[in-house]
């Protein structure tokens, strides 16, 4: 949820005046400030962060409505004896870049969520530990593979924020333990260095004049790294790239949840893109090939992202529910798949989840986990894999979607 907060402050930041032409800016506000009340909430004292309501054993023994659930919600927390680095900066991240999404319009709201932002990124960083080290049971749902990305990710957001040289100082001395310079990795809940080396290169493009030293050495290697993944995804004849798209073209990753990969790789591949066109950056150099912002646009909508995830695909479907004229009918989710009448307890409601009828409430505007590697789909309920919609593909789909709104994005600077 947290992550979810960070990307959809990014898009909000970077394409607000897009969402504004749509009449769509304040939703997005609203769902923003939905999440961060709720993580300040979860947020009682400096040095502590609730991580979890409920249990995942438990709760996945359930299918039921979540407004008539009656089950125990049991409350995990993170603390100085049980940390979690990995979490807690991801919730700084959120907490510093929503305080940039409402400094114009609530200051004093933007001051709050700084405050707990500097909280949890130094609770993150004084008391080191993986989330789910700390909390075993959530290793089979939710492992974290580390946590030196997300203080990376969380001191990148801050120093946009607060302007705070510290923190540019952080993402410097600790880049050669974190940052994994050169090495090329996938954009996902779990793994933030690709969108930190994008953030970070929005340093480089348009607020490094007067930074000097090993500090402008770093953003340098942030933004080298970033554009060798931007030419992995672009170069046609890169091994790399081949082996990572499906037939029909789609960045696929993973089997589970394979569109997180797409839309993620894509909306930051568009981000780079306008920065190039913002700073007047007429290519970029890739293996003897040069590509220019819209070449990086087209790729984002046809090539790999929007058009395929909208219907372009060999299915024929979009992957966007409630979009076009077919879309998954038999979504992995509770809420739209009981419907509103039933009253279920905690075990009889599998009927609904077992049911060979489509789900009886749509849940428009949900972005599916998506195909296979050979580009089909099983469009059934018990399919978690493919079927399973989540909070922070939709907030990546956003950004990506709003950033195309225009054939040519100019982004402002927010430093």
């Amino acid at each position: 949820m947290a992550f979810t907060a960070t990307l959809l402050s990014w898009a909000i930041l970077e394409y607000g005046n897009n969402m504004k032409q749509l009449d769509e800016l304040q939703n997005a506000r609203d769902s923003l400030k939905w999440i961060t009340d709720y993580l300040i909430n979860a947020h009682p004292s400096p040095n502590v962060l609730y991580v979890q309501v409920g249990d995942p054993e438990l709760d996945h023994k359930c299918w039921e409505r979540p407004e008539v659930m009656e089950g125990k919600r049991p409350l995990t927390q993170i603390n100085t004896s049980y940390p979690g680095t990995d979490v807690a900066a991801e919730t700084a991240a959120a907490m510093a870049s929503a305080s940039l999404v409402f400094r114009s319009i609530d200051s004093r709201y933007s001051k709050l969520l700084l405050k707990h932002a500097r909280q949890l990124f130094s609770f993150a960083d004084s008391y080191r530990g993986s989330y789910s080290i700390s909390i075993p049971q959530v290793q089979s749902f939710y492992n974290s593979s580390g946590y030196g990305d997300e203080l990376l990710w969380a001191a990148a957001w801050l120093y946009h924020a607060t302007g705070d040289y510290l923190y540019l100082r952080y993402v410097t001395i600790h880049g050669n333990s974190f940052a994994n310079w050169g090495t090329l990795t996938w954009f996902c809940w779990d793994s933030k260095l690709f969108g930190t080396q994008v953030l970070l290169s929005r340093v480089n493009f348009f607020g490094s004049n007067d930074i000097q030293g090993e500090e402008n050495i770093a953003l340098q290697l942030y933004r080298k790294t970033a554009e060798a993944f931007i030419c992995g995804l672009l170069s046609k004849s890169s091994s790399s790239e081949k082996s990572h798209r499906t037939e029909g073209g789609l960045i696929w990753v993973s089997e589970w949840n394979a569109l997180q990969y797409t839309v993620g790789s894509t909306f930051l591949a568009l981000l780079y893109s306008d920065y190039m066109l913002t700073s007047h950056t007429q290519s970029l150099y890739c293996d003897g090939e040069l590509y220019e912002p819209n070449d990086i646009r087209d790729f984002a909508i046809t090539q790999a992202g929007a058009d395929y995830v909208l219907g372009s695909n060999p299915m024929n479907m979009s992957y966007l529910v409630g979009y076009g004229s077919k879309y998954p009918q038999y979504v992995h989710h509770r809420g739209a798949s009981i419907p509103t009448y039933a009253n279920t307890g905690c075990t009889d409601g599998f009927k609904w989840l077992n049911s060979t009828n489509p789900n009886p409430n749509v849940a428009v505007g949900a972005l599916v986990g998506g195909p296979f590697l050979n580009d089909t789909y099983i469009d059934s309920r018990n399919n978690s894999m493919q079927g399973e919609p989540t909070t922070y593909s939709n907030a990546a789909f956003i950004g990506l979607l709003s950033g195309l709104i225009t054939t040519s994005s100019l982004v402002e600077s927010f430093i």
